[in-house]
């Protein structure tokens, strides 16, 4: 299995009928099928986990209590959090919302007592004896159900507007291989957050609405130099049309995944809890992301048909067209 063309002399091919490239031509293609085997096995078991273990859904999406609070000094967010904790209240959310001293709580469907308010207040006095509970809100799991169908909605919405324009712009296959890649990207990310028993939230559904963007921008970029080189280069078959667009664009791909996931990493690390799941489903969606729009979007086009003349208009002979 070859990942780098060589010439007869041996010698790493660079340059294809004039277009230089900036690594050695990589044989992609040559090896899709095995792209293909893991990204199918990646598949199987995130469906299991789904299915199996289902989401941990957080109360955006199950119901719960939210208050709005307000601390005589600045609010240290973690100590708020562990004093919670420590009353035996799992998995509360703690945000600022404007200032460091308005401060929005957040606590899962089970705390619904009407004297939740005063356990609550009791509770936090020990952390800033001048706080003030300014309105508590219950919210019901009917509300979680219709953000959960607003999610779903959303992101098939996505899925659907995506295939539309990639496929008027460049071609149905494309589109279709597109789309592929970009459920390959949301199924796995949605296993690894069902396997590890992560809190899913609406933070998640905007980091996954964001994955898809991401992936389906690396796509794209192939895409049109694919389209590219097939006015430009006329003596090559389409398998090495993709392998030397591939190539061109390793480049931008490499630059431009590195730096956004050092960014992504160092929210992971650094952001804080309340975007702690936001950032991992960024890391997975964009690391599993970059490599479907290599080995399987253009791939799967490939394999169901894409060929020079589907990219290519063929030109009308006026001489035959005006022929009686």
């Amino acid at each position: 299995m070859k990942l780098f063309t060589k010439d007869k002399d041996g010698h790493f091919i660079r340059e294809i009928n004039g277009i230089k490239l900036p690594f050695p031509l990589t044989e992609f293609m040559k090896v899709r099928k095995w792209g293909y085997i893991l990204s199918a096995l990646l598949m199987v078991i995130s469906l299991f986990f789904i299915i199996t273990k289902g989401f941990n859904w957080g109360l955006d999406f199950t119901g719960g209590v939210v208050f709005d609070t307000h601390f005589s000094q600045s609010a240290n967010l973690e100590q708020i959090r562990s004093k919670l904790h420590e009353n035996g209240i799992e998995s509360p959310i703690v945000q600022t919302t404007g200032s460091v001293q308005d401060v929005m709580i957040r606590l899962p469907a089970g705390n619904n007592d009407s004297a939740i308010g005063e356990q609550v207040k009791s509770m936090l006095q020990n952390v800033d004896k001048g706080i003030q509970i300014r309105s508590i809100e219950f919210v019901g799991p009917n509300v979680g159900e219709e953000l959960a169908q607003g999610a779903v909605y959303a992101t098939l919405a996505t899925l659907a507007m995506v295939l539309i324009y990639v496929g008027s712009r460049f071609e149905w296959r494309l589109g279709f291989g597109g789309i592929a890649s970009l459920a390959h990207d949301v199924i796995i990310t949605l296993g690894v957050f069902s396997a590890l028993q992560i809190e899913i939230d609406l933070t998640f559904v905007a980091a996954i609405l964001s994955v898809v963007g991401y992936s389906i921008n690396d796509s794209i970029v192939v895409f049109d130099r694919v389209r590219e080189n097939f006015r430009k280069i006329r003596r090559l078959d389409t398998i090495d049309i993709i392998d030397i667009s591939l190539t061109q664009t390793l480049s931008r791909t490499i630059i431009t995944s590195a730096t956004t996931l050092i960014v992504v990493i160092a929210l992971f690390f650094f952001g804080g809890p309340s975007i702690h799941n936001f950032s991992l489903a960024l890391l997975v969606g964009i690391g599993f992301g970059t490599y479907s729009s290599i080995f399987i979007a253009i791939a799967i086009a490939y394999d169901v048909g894409l060929r020079r003349e589907h990219m290519i208009p063929p030109k009308v002979d006026k001489e035959i067209d005006e022929l009686p």
